[in-house]
């Protein structure tokens, strides 16, 4: 088989096509996640907290000269993508929780009644209880 073939029969599988649709699903989903953290939560948090910006939050450990630009940590940058993984992680939790709601589960199987014992096993045994007797 020659090596395209070879790829093809390979991303013509199920489980590469279903990747891919995941991964492309899994980025606009992101993408939506980040605009409500973004847009919509932070600023009530903002708000809630006296009108902090969180990503505007840095320290400076070396201030700005001559065109150098200032080296900070910024960690309110940190605080957003945090609460962003948060936000993303729960969603996908309560997606998660419900797609395995809705699988049908297993029908349990019967638990299958003793066959009747032949007759001459209920001959056998009335003779050995009448002879216990």
């Amino acid at each position: 088989m020659s090596f395209i073939g070879e790829f093809k029969e390979f991303a013509m599988k199920g489980n590469v096509l279903d990747m891919a649709v995941g991964v492309v699903i899994g980025t606009a989903f992101g993408k939506i996640v980040s605009s409500l953290v973004g847009d919509i939560i932070m600023p009530i948090v903002g708000v809630i907290t006296g009108g902090v910006n969180f990503t505007d939050l840095k320290i400076t450990l070396k201030d700005a000269a001559q065109g150098v630009p200032a080296v900070t940590i910024n960690y309110g940058n940190f605080i957003q993508t945090a609460v962003d993984f948060l936000i993303i992680a729960f969603c996908i939790f309560c997606v998660i929780k419900a797609i395995n709601s809705l699988k049908r589960k297993p029908a349990e199987p019967e638990v299958a009644q003793p066959a009747a014992p032949a007759e001459d096993i209920v001959l056998l045994t009335q003779i050995r209880d009448l002879l216990k007797k």
